[in-house]
């Protein structure tokens, strides 16, 4: 194999990207030697959120470190190196650093996140580093539930969360489904 295929989940906010790439690894596990590196680890940390005024937009797109992303994306794709990739602690909202190793005998990399097929740049870069993109979306009446859940288990009161879908989660999804027709496969997943 000349590289590890690195296959990409895309999706708007609570569509259940996560799940399915971990669903993806669990089953292929077996066979073949898969990691996952999600884009949150790639959020920019509180303080530099805060710094630029950011903080209660995070999850938008000038809210994450797409340079290293895509740096970690163009190592991935060389032969025989170990890679290693921030994670994301959901309760204190911060990315790990090197929280995740991607080993050289690693074929899969699953990477899943919601602006792989942004066009605005430098994110227009990630298609051409992923071997395919396939989209995930659902109802958004379930999404949005999903989401809610989510936000409240994490330590947001109802009306915060509903606040921060309308201001955040809902933008997000447009901008993410409006680069829909450049996928390659579109998966309904409940």
């Amino acid at each position: 194999m000349s590289h590890r295929v690195v296959l990409g989940l895309c999706g708007p906010p609570g569509s259940g990207k996560s799940t399915l790439a971990e669903r993806i690894a669990a089953h292929l596990g077996a066979h073949l030697s898969v990691a996952i590196v999600p884009m949150d680890g790639f959020h920019l940390p509180q303080a530099v959120l805060r710094e630029r005024g950011l903080r209660d937009v995070m999850g938008r797109i000038d809210t994450f470190d797409a340079e290293g992303y895509l740096e970690v994306l163009r190592r991935l794709r060389e032969p025989g190196v170990t890679v290693r990739a921030p994670g994301f602690d959901r309760t204190v909202e911060e990315p790990v650093p090197d929280a995740i190793e991607v080993r050289p005998e690693v074929e899969l990399v699953i990477t899943e996140g919601n602006y792989l097929l942004d066009d605005a740049p430098p994110w227009d870069q990630v298609r051409s580093l992923l071997d395919d993109v396939w989209c995930v979306d659902l109802d958004d009446d379930v999404r949005r539930e999903r989401l809610l859940r989510r936000h409240v288990a994490f330590g947001k009161t109802e009306d915060e969360a509903r606040a921060w879908m309308e201001r955040v989660d809902e933008p997000n999804t447009d901008r993410v489904r409006a680069g829909f027709d450049k996928l390659n496969r579109r998966r309904p997943f409940a």
